[in-house]
């Protein structure tokens, strides 16, 4: 089951970089935020009712589901979609990749988790082969101002995404309903992001067009409701830490998009990236058999 959902995360995730690329434009970030994710709650609200599973939960943890919807539902995509405008798509999968590296720190620093050798390990691994994967877009002549605000915009959703891991597993370890709270944190993200576009007097305008309708469609229903129900069950089984190396492989997914749609050119250290980004995965989930003993004849 495990495997299941991490490579549903994967995949899914892995082509939502690409879909929100799609987004950028006329739209407010704030509109197109807003209808993401009122468009997934309220998809998520409707099927949860119909089918008797929208569970109750008390003042207090709906407090919690407000911080998480700003934290995973809200502010941390405002920071994706506009640095979408300063750096590509791929570039931007591979720094939230780097959400690893932040949960096992917030691990530590809200629950007293403890490092392990091989969490250290396969995040070391996938830190330097995501260096080697990009360094010719952070060492090239195009790294500008633009880039780095870009960069430090991406870093900033990646930490905001993090603090809305923990309050998941801060959820789940009071035994609430992981549907139910995805769908409460996505509707109290959305209504964050509605007043904040309603108070900066943005157009709810939106761009009928395939594209935009498509994607937004897609970034709705698969990467909101399928994508975080997934990711956020997985935490539950394995941990923010080891749950957080499934972005890790989000970049070789927006690559193969890149690499079929935009043109991207593969270079010896985007190949050896690759095989250190593999490599990771192999430390953090492989298992070693344990020796079965044999009976002793009395």
């Amino acid at each position: 089951m495990n495997a299941v959902l991490y490579v549903t995360t994967v995949l899914i995730w892995g082509t939502t970089w690409i879909a929100i690329s799609m987004q950028s434009g006329s739209v407010s970030v704030l509109v197109s935020v807003f209808y993401r994710f009122a468009l997934a709650a309220g998809l998520l609200l409707v099927v949860l009712m119909l089918f008797g599973r929208l569970r109750r939960v008390s003042l207090r943890d709906h407090g919690f589901c407000v911080l998480q919807g700003m934290c995973v539902f809200g502010f941390n995509f405002c920071c994706f979609y506009t640095a979408n405008a300063y750096i590509n798509s791929g570039l931007e999968s591979v720094l939230f990749s780097l959400a690893t590296v932040f949960n096992a720190l917030n691990g530590v620093l809200f629950f007293r988790q403890r490092l392990t050798r091989r969490l250290l390990v396969a995040n070391l691994l996938g830190f330097v082969g995501i260096l080697s994967l990009f360094w010719h877009d952070l060492t090239g002549s195009s790294m500008s101002a633009d880039v780095l605000l870009g960069i430090g915009l991406s870093l900033l959703g990646t930490y905001g995404f993090s603090l809305g891991n923990m309050i998941s597993v801060r959820h789940q370890a009071r035994g609430l309903d992981l549907l139910s709270t995805n769908a409460y944190a996505m509707g109290y993200g959305a209504l964050v992001m509605l007043t904040l576009a309603w108070l900066t007097g943005a157009s709810f305008g939106i761009l009928w067009t395939p594209a935009y309708i498509g994607s937004l469609l897609y970034l709705a229903l698969f990467g909101s409701v399928i994508g975080f129900a997934a990711y956020f069950a997985l935490i539950g089984r394995i941990g923010a830490g080891p749950a957080a190396y499934a972005t890790v492989m989000f970049p070789l997914i927006a690559l193969g998009m890149s690499t079929l749609f935009e043109g991207y050119q593969w270079t010896g250290s985007a190949v050896l990236g690759l095989v250190l980004i593999l490599l990771g995965n192999a430390v953090m989930f492989y298992r070693p058999r344990r020796p079965v003993k044999q009976a002793q004849a009395v």
